[in-house]
């Protein structure tokens, strides 16, 4: 499986002439990373994590994607594309489904709390054949599974570092890469995948930075 980072919390995933796309954003390189996609995973309702003009767009331009979200985002973008309705489905966490080839699993179910008087919104972690686990705007530990890639939320306005290096300890995957990066310049980003690199080895996890539109196979 090929794995592209785009900017912030946008992957593809590539495998068997299949493309699987989680949360194309507004920060992200969207209209690329969709090109030629078959199924679209989004963790939650933030523009940062889903673009929903140009998703919209790309689901009415090709009539095999498939969209997966939690129930207000997919109810939005059946608005946006309701000759797509059919192909937007509700995800709810603890489930498990197939698309385009690759075997889904949800987990979690609510946003990182950024302040008491901002809502929390629903947020899925989707853990993609049983290997790559983006868990959206939360620090879910998926239960019962181990996980073998992890995407690690380098920055938000909801987390600290020591939340970060405690994620990454926590889910002790053998490898990691970074999203939820656009936020930081080059010194900010340096000074925390240092320390979630240099922590994480401690624990069996190898981190290494991707840029984007940077690939790695799995």
């Amino acid at each position: 499986m090929k794995l592209t980072k785009f900017t912030h919390a946008c992957v593809r995933l590539e495998k068997d002439g299949q493309v699987l796309v989680l949360d194309p954003g507004t920060f992200s390189e969207t209209a690329e990373a969709l090109d030629g996609a078959h199924a679209v995973l989004i963790t939650h309702e933030h523009p940062d994590h889903i673009d929903v003009p140009a998703v919209a767009a790309a689901l009415k331009d090709n009539g095999g994607l498939e969209l997966f979200a939690p129930a207000g985002v997919a109810q939005n973008v059946r608005k946006e594309a309701p000759e797509a309705a059919d192909r937007v489905h509700a995800v709810e966490p603890g489930t498990a489904f197939d698309t385009a080839g690759f075997a889904i699993r949800s987990f979690g179910g609510q946003h990182a709390l950024i302040h008491p008087q901002i809502p929390v919104v629903a947020n899925i972690g989707y853990l993609v054949d049983g290997d790559v686990y983006h868990p959206g705007d939360s620090f879910i530990i998926p239960d019962g599974v181990s996980v073998r890639t992890l995407l690690v939320p380098i920055y938000a306005p909801w987390n600290k570092v020591s939340e970060v290096v405690d994620f990454v300890i926590g889910v002790r995957a053998g490898r990691a890469f970074p999203i939820h990066d656009g936020l930081l310049n080059e010194t900010g980003l340096g000074l925390v995948e240092g320390h979630v690199k240099r922590i994480g080895a401690k624990y069996g996890t190898e981190y290494t930075h991707l840029s984007s539109r940077e690939s790695v196979d799995l």
